[in-house]
């Protein structure tokens, strides 16, 4: 039910229901009048739904038992306390669906990320089809301000894309020649043509919009246990209610009219609305709050499972690492620097190794390949090439070793270059693999949360692994893995987990996936990972920012605490207002309040999770 059309019915209601109570009418029939139009106009509904779940054999639910409960007060003559029942759990239906619209909007934000269209580029001219018809290989052009239609690789243009929706990130990403693009970004500015890399079934945003559908089917165990638990509860409390009725006054001989307001009031009281409603609610709140912060989640049982986590397993390459080579350190001997990079980079230019690459890239001039008039690969060893007439040796230590040549091996960690220029070492280049900008944040705030152990899992060399380990802080490497090796590691990690504690895996490539779907939470690195990394994990991050992972621990953990003191507070005061409307202390407005004001209490208490600020 839209939200406008809710409150229109209460207010309409409301209004009849206080002319009823505020005007002393000649003839008491009006006041009834103006009472049964009131609830009619706010409980039309309730009662409609309840009766055609009687005709279905759907006897026990809510509206069951607000319609039993109201009718009930209006034959025993309680008409205002008949109508004030169905309009305050109207007023908490209308807080509910605020909390709920509330929720899906935020999650709702990626649904918008379909494309609606894609403009191809076909025979030479440019054609707008659906997404969907594009075939790999196919160029598409996406003008300003146009949101990309498929994943692929920038081949002329360049532009900024807004990222937001995909990953929430405020600052947009510069794309040139070569640059991946992905499906869901807006174009902000300058015409870009893309060459498409996967179809749109396969794409992206095709990959999000599946997980944000199917979130919602995979509950927690507090979810399940609820939805069991108003299975046998609102038989029960039924059965109760009938007793409670008959059996006292032949027992005692009292009034049957006062028994049956006790029965009524203990009937109000008993309907599960906080309960049904604030649970799923509080899992539903922490995947949009998540959502929100670039966060997928697929669903509340791992939500739950992330907030027990006490270990996290991290892979090292493209999780903790950019996954890139970088020149890290220049050493040179009787050269300048840049004198040094000049010959490295000339030497390595046929080259497309990412050795080579980055080499190129770091000295970042354009290179003359006129000058170049001989190059020569030798495997194993590096390569030997004729510059300006002068010979090149780039290589590891055994090539200078080879040619006889006298050089300091350099004792820094990372893929050493060393290079010599007609026969004399003139340097070393150390090329490693960068720490994302947020590692070290990231294991210092999985510490200040409370996780008790953190892992790095690596194929990387023994010297590689220790040294990234050391720098990030973290006391467990394990080094020079295979990915089989990678699922035993975790197989023995988690044999020595506690009690109920689990254990996360984060990883990002394909070798990452088998170990993604053994670990009781696996979290996929999202928009640069693989395909077959985000299928198996359990939550995808969908920035590259490992610090992430504490922020989704943060929201799980809220989400947990709420839904626990939701659960606390529904149950422990029904209970305490059960046992005063069964021995007439209580009367329906008492009833009220342990229904429909702990519901919105619960309700309120709910939201607050999608609210709260976690970045």
């Amino acid at each position: 039910m839209k939200i406008n059309k809710h409150l229109y019915k209460i207010i309409i209601g409301a209004l009849f229901f206080t002319i009823a109570l505020a005007v002393d009418f000649p003839n008491d029939y009006i006041t009834l009048g103006l009472f049964v139009v009131s609830y009619f106009v706010v409980g039309g509904d309730v009662v409609q739904r309840a009766l055609r779940n009687i005709s279905r054999g759907k006897v026990f639910d809510e509206n069951f038992l607000m319609f039993i409960a109201t009718v009930g007060a209006f034959l025993i003559g309680e008409y205002s306390e008949a109508v004030g029942v169905m309009l305050f759990y109207q007023i908490g239906e209308l807080f509910q669906s605020y909390a709920v619209d509330k929720s899906r909007r935020s999650i709702a934000e990626l649904m918008d990320i379909r494309p609606d269209y894609a403009n191809v580029m076909r025979n030479g001219n440019l054609e707008t089809v659906d997404p969907d018809e594009v075939e790999i290989g196919e160029t598409i052009v996406v003008k300003p301000g146009e949101r990309v239609p498929l994943d692929g690789f920038v081949l002329s243009g360049t532009s900024m894309l807004d990222t937001a929706s995909l990953t929430g990130e405020a600052l947009p990403r510069e794309v040139h020649v070569g640059s991946e693009v992905l499906s869901g970004c807006i174009n902000l500015h300058g015409l870009v043509e893309v060459e498409v890399t996967k179809e749109f079934g396969d794409s992206t945003v095709s990959k999000i919009l599946d997980l944000v559908e199917n979130a919602a089917i995979k509950k927690s165990s507090q979810e399940r246990f609820i939805t069991k638990f108003a299975r046998y509860y609102t038989p029960t409390v039924v059965i109760l209610a009938v007793l409670l009725a008959i059996v006292p006054p032949l027992v005692t001989g009292g009034s049957f009219v006062e028994w049956l307001r006790r029965a009524l009031i203990f009937l109000v009281i008993s309907c599960p609305c906080a309960l049904v409603i604030s649970i799923p609610l509080s899992f539903f709140g922490g995947i949009g709050g998540a959502s929100k912060c670039g966060i997928l989640v697929k669903g509340g049982n791992y939500l739950e499972a992330l907030a027990d986590t006490d270990v996290v397993v991290f892979d090292k390459t493209g999780t903790l690492t950019k996954g890139t080579f970088a020149v890290t350190a220049v050493n040179a001997v009787q050269k300048t620097r840049e004198e040094l990079l000049y010959w490295a980079a000339y030497a390595e230019n046929h080259s497309n190794h990412p050795i080579a690459q980055s080499l190129k890239k770091s000295y970042g001039k354009d290179i003359d390949e006129h000058k170049i008039t001989g190059v020569t690969e030798i495997p194993g060893f590096g390569v030997e090439a004729i510059v300006d007439g002068h010979v090149v040796l780039a290589g590891n230590s055994r090539l200078l070793t080879q040619k006889a040549i006298e050089h300091t091996p350099s004792e820094l960690v990372g893929t050493q270059i060393y290079v010599a220029l007609d026969g004399a070492f003139i340097g070393s280049i150390i090329i490693a693999d960068e720490l994302k900008a947020d590692a070290k944040q990231a294991i210092r705030d999985l510490k200040a949360s409370g996780v008790q152990r953190i892992v790095m899992l690596t194929g990387d060399a023994k010297a590689v692994g220790q040294a990234v380990a050391q720098e990030l802080e973290i006391t467990e490497a394990f080094t020079e893995l295979l990915p089989g090796d990678k699922v035993t590691k975790l197989e023995e990690l988690l044999q020595t987990k506690r009690g109920n504690s689990k254990i996360a895996f984060v990883g990002d490539g394909v070798n990452d996936a088998p170990v993604l779907a053994r670990s009781d939470v696996g979290i996929a690195m999202g928009a640069l990972g693989s395909d077959a990394a985000i299928e198996a994990a359990d939550i995808v991050i969908m920035t590259d920012e490992p610090s992430k992972i504490a922020v989704a621990i943060k929201i799980a953990r809220k989400t947990l605490r709420i839904a626990k003191q939701n659960i606390i507070l529904a149950l422990g005061v029904k209970g305490i207002v059960l046992v005063l409307g069964a021995l007439g202390m209580a009367n329906m407005w008492a009833a009220v309040f342990a229904d429909v004001g702990v519901a919105m209490l619960a309700i309120l208490n709910a939201i607050r999770v999608l609210n709260a600020k976690y970045n």
